[in-house]
């Protein structure tokens, strides 16, 4: 039995600033609720004035929103696409009163995130419900996450293959993927699937380590904040870097775009520091802006639409709404 067509797609993403004047007003947003005063935002967003205040973000998704149509095109799909983000414009909520608007009532959501987790998977369940709450005619329906979906694992095997077909010397392969605190990492997959979000990562490096031929790696960790008391995963990749003293190639397997945690946490700050102890950084590059990476959400939106078994490599489970057995967190999944 198929569901019902849906009549179009939004991709839900973080967001990030464009002007140098937005930077606080985006990570006001961010830290919404912390109370954290304007001066230490302006100290935090050092990295965006860096880049003139632009996040690379919201372009990137707009890429990826463009071979979206075009793969959808080819397979004669017709729906429209539409973006939103959390924290800056499009916000998800205007981008929701538009879908209304515009007459859509049945729309599948991509949301830029393989992983489970609060950050990761009910963060955009909240992001759905507050727009339902400003277009209740509309039904908001949330693709799986994909982190070992077979598509993703072919494409990241081959950004690393084609990496280190290019670097010579010594060096070990870096998987890695954002930080967060460990007590937040235990309770990831809820009271049944504890540290989930830590596995899955293990999981997609295990995965595309195996179809790139890569014997020998390390998982590490990056882009961490917050009190420095506050147990986070570890290693973190900088003092990870220096304490194995060798060049590294880097796996940015839990990112899908060079958006800022990419661009500035690996391109500037990880390569600053290594190249301070003489030691070189090689980053493969990450999936969001390939063919098969748009194959991979049309297939994913087909697979929702016609409900197809979800199509996974690994053994760590996966959430979403759409999965059976999903082992989200109680009432997690009622939100949508």
């Amino acid at each position: 039995m198929t569901n019902p067509d849906y009549d179009a797609l939004l991709v839900l993403s973080f967001g990030g600033p464009e002007h140098d004047d937005e930077v606080v007003p985006f990570l006001r947003n961010v830290t919404a609720g912390r109370g954290i005063p304007d001066e230490r935002l302006e100290k935090v967003g050092e990295h965006y004035y860096h880049f003139g205040g632009r996040s690379p973000l919201n372009d990137l998704n707009r890429e990826i929103i463009s071979h979206l149509e075009e793969e959808f095109a080819k397979r004669g799909i017709e729906v429209p696409m539409y973006f939103g983000n959390r924290n800056w414009h499009p916000y998800a909520e205007d981008a929701a009163r538009q879908i209304a608007a515009d007459g859509h009532r049945n729309v599948a959501v991509f949301a830029t995130s393989a992983w489970g987790g609060y950050s990761g998977c009910l963060q955009y369940n909240e992001d759905i419900r507050r727009m339902r709450e400003v277009a209740p005619e509309v039904s908001f329906t949330k693709l799986r996450q994909f982190f070992d979906h077979p598509l993703f694992i072919e494409e990241m095997a081959e950004a690393l293959q084609e990496q280190l077909a290019k670097t010579q010397g010594n060096y070990r392969v870096l998987f890695t993927a954002h930080s967060i605190p460990t007590q937040d990492d235990q309770k990831s997959g809820g009271e049944r699937d504890k540290n989930l979000y830590s596995r899955q990562v293990q999981e997609a490096a295990r995965l595309v380590a195996r179809a790139a031929g890569v014997d020998n790696y390390d998982i590490v960790w990056q882009s961490r904040s917050g009190n420095p008391a506050t147990p986070w995963l570890e290693p973190d990749i900088v003092d990870h870097t220096e304490a194995i003293d060798t060049d590294v190639v880097v796996c940015p397997i839990g990112f899908i775009s060079d958006h800022m945690e990419v661009i500035w946490d690996l391109d500037t700050e990880l390569v600053d520091a290594a190249t301070a102890r003489g030691l070189n950084v090689y980053r493969a590059r990450t999936a969001g802006p390939t063919q098969r990476f748009s194959t991979m959400v049309a297939d994913l939106y087909e697979e929702l639409r016609d409900n197809r078994e979800p199509l996974s490599l690994g053994t760590v489970s996966v959430q979403g709404c759409t999965t059976n057995g999903c082992p989200c967190r109680p009432g997690c999944c009622s939100q949508l």
